[in-house]
């Protein structure tokens, strides 16, 4: 589903420039100007779909990162919808609460949430002696840990649910640059209907696991040296492998403070699949000894001496 191709607007459009395609189309396909005729319904479903997310930046910058796949595996339409006023919007277009058809009124379930008219089974509501729209079955959510390297690469996994008493096997593909706290959606792998509707979907919650070398900070990585005194002073050159494996000889500068950090740009994470990636920091730490031989204590009293 490509939300530009369905407003009829460009990537680089301008936020007036989408609202306005998405006025001109919302009140061509409005249920209440076709009869409630369903290809209607369901271009307006479309359409309204679309400017929940080309209208809200952060969604929208987050559909141009991932494309389309990516981003509907990441956004459920709870998470799309969240925030979008569809009523208020509609009251522009003379379609408000004292303005909206019985019919329109029906669809939208008779109240100001407009969850139940993009999610229903039959948009087209019920009549006397027909039979209620068959029920989606429930979502259901897991937890799953990955690690720094399946951020850093992508990965496919198959993991074992448990679904009425049965062991099944599910594959995943797990994006580059995924963020702890994201839900990866698996269309139709959630409950079964009660009565004959699709199935339920499943969302796999994503924690990262935690790493001996790194640290994650947003799309950046730290990495802990220790150096001497001496070396902080005099300056040194130091070894570092990076997430992948690659290794650098890292020139220290004289003089170098505990805590300072050296960047090595483009060794982090990955910003999203297609992103560049983040950086790699190197956080020098000064070793301090706990006890001292008998020569380097007397070589510290110099140093303090002199004013070290």
């Amino acid at each position: 589903m490509d939300y530009y191709e369905i407003l009829g607007v460009k990537k680089d459009s301008s936020p007036s420039e989408i609202k306005k395609a998405y006025r001109k189309l919302a009140l061509k396909y409005h249920p209440d100007k076709n009869n409630g005729g369903k290809e209607a319904e369901a271009k307006f479903k479309e359409i309204n779909e679309a400017y929940a997310v080309l209208s809200d930046p952060d969604k929208k910058k987050q559909y141009d990162l991932y494309g389309s796949a990516n981003f509907h595996q990441r956004y459920s339409q709870e998470d799309i919808f969240r925030g979008f006023d569809l009523n208020d919007i509609l009251r522009q277009f003379g379609f408000g609460a004292g303005g909206q058809s019985a019919h329109f009124r029906s669809n939208m379930g008779g109240g100001n949430s407009f969850g139940s008219f993009f999610n229903q089974g039959n948009p087209g509501g019920c009549g006397g002696g027909c039979h209620p729209a068959a029920e989606k079955g429930q979502d259901m959510t897991y937890q799953i840990t990955v690690t720094l390297e399946e951020v850093l690469n992508g990965a496919e996994r198959t993991i074992t649910l448990r679904k009425n008493g049965n062991s099944q096997n599910v594959s995943v593909k797990i994006p580059k640059g995924i963020e702890a706290g994201k839900k990866l959606r698996l269309q139709g792998q959630g409950g079964v209907s009660r009565n004959g509707g699709p199935p339920g979907d499943l969302y796999l919650k994503v924690d990262i696991a935690s790493n001996d070398t790194f640290t994650r900070d947003g799309d950046d990585l730290i990495i802990n040296k220790l150096i001497s005194f001496s070396e902080a002073c005099f300056g040194t050159t130091i070894e570092v492998e990076t997430l992948e494996g690659k290794k650098f000889m890292v020139k220290v500068a004289p003089g170098t403070t505990h805590d300072s950090r050296l960047r090595l740009k483009g060794f982090g994470l990955p910003v999203g699949p297609l992103g560049e990636r983040g950086d790699l920091y190197v956080k020098i730490g000064v070793k301090v000894p706990k006890e001292l031989t008998e020569e380097q204590g007397r070589v510290i009293e110099q140093l303090r001496a002199c004013g070290l």
